[in-house]
């Protein structure tokens, strides 16, 4: 079952949460408005990605085990291969992540914008130098309150700029 694109919606403490995939992996998770129904495909890649979302909802020290095929350019794929690098409970700045991959802050930001599996590759673990940054393409609003609950969840806290 496949409904606007997604084989599943699920209630999770940030909202509901939309699930794409492939045959082979998951494509992409997004963010979507309360009145959305939940529904699951009854694949094994469905249950596996709802399976880790609890866990991770009740551990967020857990690591992610899913075949994760994001679709990218080559940059935006080393970005978020860094980001899944950073353990649950910290953060870089986005300074910090440019300089570990010889870029600017600026291209590092636009590689998280464009992460289509946030949560599974963390980029909410990306803040500014001033406070929390941006997230998924806000610098304000409901965005940012899922960024700083997805922190705040992995006990990091941070002073808001």
């Amino acid at each position: 079952m496949i409904h606007d694109g997604y084989v599943a919606v699920f209630t999770t403490p940030l909202g509901k949460l939309g699930i794409s995939t492939c045959e082979t992996g998951v494509t992409g998770l997004s963010f979507l408005p309360p009145e959305t129904p939940d529904f699951m495909a009854a694949t094994s890649l469905v249950k596996k990605v709802f399976s880790q979302l609890q866990a991770y909802f009740i551990n967020p020290q857990m690591n992610f085990e899913l075949p994760m095929l994001p679709e990218g350019t080559f940059f935006q794929k080393k970005v978020w291969q860094a980001l899944c690098t950073i353990p649950s409970g910290t953060t870089l700045t986005y300074g910090a992540l440019a300089q570990q991959l010889k870029t600017s802050p600026r291209a590092i930001g636009g590689a998280c914008r464009s992460n289509p599996l946030p949560i599974f590759i963390p980029c909410h673990r990306i803040v500014s130098q001033q406070g929390l940054g941006g997230y998924s393409g806000s610098v304000e609003g409901p965005n940012l309150d899922i960024k700083s609950w997805l922190l705040t969840h992995e006990g990091h806290s941070i002073e808001y700029g």
